[in-house]
């Protein structure tokens, strides 16, 4: 049962993280090259929708497990101390809105597959192009 309480703290302070480095992004203080970072793994965090589904055996928890909680420290390291902070402590005082980040998450995610796949089809055919005119 402890275990469980422990899972269940540790989830709502990565809720919170996540939603700080939301306020973050929003931050005068914050750099425009950690802004677009912060912007990606915040998206990819709130986002109903992974980038490896949770389905495939092993690797569909990856990102969450270990992909995920790394991004979200380098994201950490790229803002100032100080505008973490205030950050921190805005997003301990605020309440998220869930629904409407988790749609901007979704839509990142439904655009990067689309860029993925449209980079695949420009590929594959130059490739068959490439192979015709030899």
């Amino acid at each position: 049962m402890a275990f469980v309480a422990r899972l269940q703290a540790r989830a709502r302070q990565l809720k919170t993280e996540v939603y700080a480095l939301y306020l973050a992004t929003r931050h005068p203080g914050t750099p425009w090259y950690a802004k677009l970072y912060l912007g990606a793994i915040v998206a990819y965090a709130l986002s109903p929708i992974d980038l490896i589904p949770d389905f495939i055996p092993v690797l569909g928890f990856l990102d969450e497990i270990i992909l995920l909680p790394f991004a979200i420290a380098l994201a950490v390291k790229l803002v100032p101390d100080s505008v973490m902070s205030d950050c921190r402590m805005r997003a301990s005082q605020q309440r998220p809105d869930g629904a409407f980040l988790g749609r901007l998450g979704a839509a990142f995610i439904a655009l990067l597959w689309l860029a993925l796949i449209v980079l695949a089809a420009i590929w594959a055919h130059g490739s068959f192009a490439h192979e015709r005119n030899r």
